[in-house]
């Protein structure tokens, strides 16, 4: 099943339907719309996807269809339902998505032995925490989910590759 989800093609197809779903729970929901509006969601699912990939190639060559399709999903459908978006938004998740492969090559590096990969780690950690603090007004109890997972993911699930 990995091998059959973690290619470009199938991230960015993945990406479509997140940023669709993202932009739906947007327009839908209240609760919903805000766990996936923020960094938090975005950097476990990008870790996910990088420490699967087999190789930090892999990694980079699958984030960037992955965050491109998410963006490209979500402001198409914001556009084609009249939706209020902001431009420093779209700015900023487009800077995000373009940089997607560098955090990719980052994230997969976590999972090798040393120092570094466990100071990258940490900082992945840190700036999912600061996103919520700074950016999102606080830290809800579903960051405390989220990050709870980041941080399973970075120290302690082991990974075969």
């Amino acid at each position: 099943m990995k091998k059959g989800i973690l290619n470009p093609v199938g991230m960015l197809g993945i990406g479509v339907l997140l940023g669709a779903g993202s932009r739906w729970l947007d327009a839908y929901t209240t609760n919903l719309g805000n766990v996936f509006s923020q960094l938090a969601v975005w950097i476990l699912l990008g870790v996910l996807i990088s420490i699967y990939s087999s190789t930090q190639k892999k990694a980079m060559c699958n984030m960037l269809p992955f965050c491109l399709g998410m963006l490209a999903a979500y402001y198409g459908a914001a556009v084609m339902t009249g939706g209020v978006y902001g431009r420093t938004y779209l700015i900023g998740w487009t800077v995000f998505a373009l940089a997607s492969p560098v955090f990719a090559w980052f994230a997969w590096l976590t999972k090798e032995t040393g120092f570094f990969p466990k100071l990258i780690a940490a900082g992945i950690v840190l700036v999912s925490v600061l996103s919520s603090i700074i950016l999102f007004d606080g830290f809800r109890f579903y960051d405390w989910i989220l990050n709870g997972l980041l941080v399973y993911f970075l120290f302690w699930k082991r990974i075969r590759r």
